[in-house]
């Protein structure tokens, strides 16, 4: 049965949206008290191999610290979605936490990864469905407003078919608009849609996990790369889906 028959109307309508707009916003993808259980094991990080803290700290492949993190891998209506999108084996290739300090200066107007320059005539047309390769989820932990560093997202940016220049901030008369949203909901885009990360106005610390997805094909890149080995006690809490996600997949073409 085609994966388009078996599809749910909110994931079909999220999946029409990352082909239209780059991007999707989930409402209310994880509870109250999940909330809290992430910015507690957010808070009680600690650097690791090339984590980095100061006005913003990251921290990679927290998945594989402690089980607790493996359920926000295949989040509902999470995980329909990157299917969906990037095929029913497709794995997860990052999850990073984020603690965002007053002061953080966010980051300019970029995309994550371009798979190929396509013509502008194939782009523009609307009939085209141009094939995602990688998304991002990005969870966000706290109520988000405008000075509490929102995302900024350029709707369509993504049939650009290149990144954008030094300086640029707009694109076919678009230019980027800030996405303001509640803790607990998740914006899910695709890797060629052009985003930036504001500045933080505010006294307060914007707390953030995202999770990478790439399709069956597209490399894993846990750092440190030769160095990493999976945590057994992660693999063995691992449900087999999650397994699949970290990379246990059945024999195919070039493995």
């Amino acid at each position: 049965m085609p994966w388009s028959t078996r599809m749910d109307k909110p994931t079909a309508e999220r999946l029409d949206a990352l082909h239209q707009h780059g991007f999707a916003l989930l409402r209310g993808a994880v509870s109250p008290a999940q909330i809290g259980e992430l910015r507690t094991a957010i808070d009680a990080l600690r650097p690791q191999h090339w984590d980095y803290t100061g006005l913003v700290d990251h921290y990679k492949c927290v998945f594989n610290r402690d089980p607790l993190w493996l359920p926000y891998l295949d989040l509902p209506g999470v995980i329909e979605l990157a299917e969906a999108a990037l095929g029913e084996d497709c794995h997860v290739i990052g999850q990073t936490a984020w603690r965002c300090h007053p002061g953080f200066i966010g980051a300019e107007l970029h995309l994550d990864h371009l798979p190929m320059r396509l013509p502008s005539a194939l782009l523009n047309d609307p009939s085209f469905l141009l094939p995602m390769q990688i998304c991002t989820a990005q969870l966000y932990l706290d109520d988000i407003d405008a000075d509490l560093c929102p995302t900024l997202v350029i709707a369509g940016s993504h049939r650009a078919g290149r990144p954008p220049h030094p300086g640029e901030a707009d694109w076919n008369g678009r230019e980027a608009e800030p996405v303001l949203c509640r803790a607990g909901d998740l914006l899910f885009f695709r890797s060629e849609l052009w985003h930036a990360g504001s500045r933080n106005l505010s006294q307060r610390s914007r707390y953030l996990l995202q999770i990478h997805y790439g399709r069956r094909m597209v490399a894993q890149k846990f750092s440190p790369y030769l160095q990493f080995r999976f945590a057994p006690r992660v693999l063995a809490a691992c449900t087999p889906r999650q397994r699949r996600l970290l990379g246990d997949h059945a024999p195919a073409e070039y493995d």
